[in-house]
């Protein structure tokens, strides 16, 4: 578990620092999303085995939209960063600005269609090892701004995804897949937690494609 304690202070020390910034640069990603090779080697060093304790998933377990800083909130701090000309109220709530989505390529201008998407669902971790953390370590996970875990994409496009893995859902812009599977194996690593045999074969297929 000690990576999870290592992810708490990291995005501690991250959201320290975004106090700080005061631009946000066009379509920005996640931080941390390995090279092709250092993810080559990742998921190489990941456990394989079955997905266990699905049946006990809570999404509860994991506490998510946490409080930031100020009145904004973890889903409110990523509309931030990874938006272009983002403007917000005294609730920090998004009332202008756009937002590009990678999984399908499309622009918003509505936050309202915008959903903030969880790279390695929150059930996914339950089932890949998560279930044995403790709630302050799913909490760190479900709020995670240090790492390629929060992305802001289309709405509907999170929902069809739901809690896939690679095996069964992958983005519809292809370009994009090989940048998908390095921050999914990055985040997996990065926690500890194990993939199964069919994720595997499906993440080294994306690898290929970049």
């Amino acid at each position: 578990m000690s990576r999870v304690l290592k992810a708490m202070a990291a995005t501690a020390a991250v959201l320290a620092m975004s106090l700080t910034l005061t631009a946000t640069p066009a379509h920005a990603t996640p931080p941390n999303i390995p090279s092709y090779s250092t993810a080559v080697s990742r998921l190489a060093a990941l456990t394989v085995a079955a997905e266990s304790h699905g049946s006990t998933y809570n999404r509860d377990l994991f506490p998510h939209w946490i409080t930031i800083t100020g009145t904004c909130n973890a889903r409110e701090q990523v509309l931030k960063r990874d938006g272009v000309g983002v403007v917000v109220n005294s609730s920090c709530a998004a009332t202008s600005g756009s937002w590009y989505s990678p999984y399908d390529g499309a622009t918003w201008t509505n936050a309202a269609d915008v959903d903030i998407d969880h790279m390695v669902p929150l059930s996914e971790a339950w089932a890949s090892g998560a279930w044995a953390w403790t709630t302050p370590q799913r909490q760190t996970y479900a709020n995670d701004l240090g790492g390629p875990e929060l992305w802001a994409v289309t709405d509907n496009v999170n929902q069809s995804k739901g809690d896939k893995d690679p095996a069964e859902w992958q983005p519809s812009l292809s370009s994009f897949r090989c940048t998908y599977a390095r921050a999914w194996i990055q985040v997996k690593w990065y926690y500890n937690l194990s993939v199964d045999s069919a994720e595997k074969s499906a993440l080294n297929g994306m690898l290929a494609t970049c």
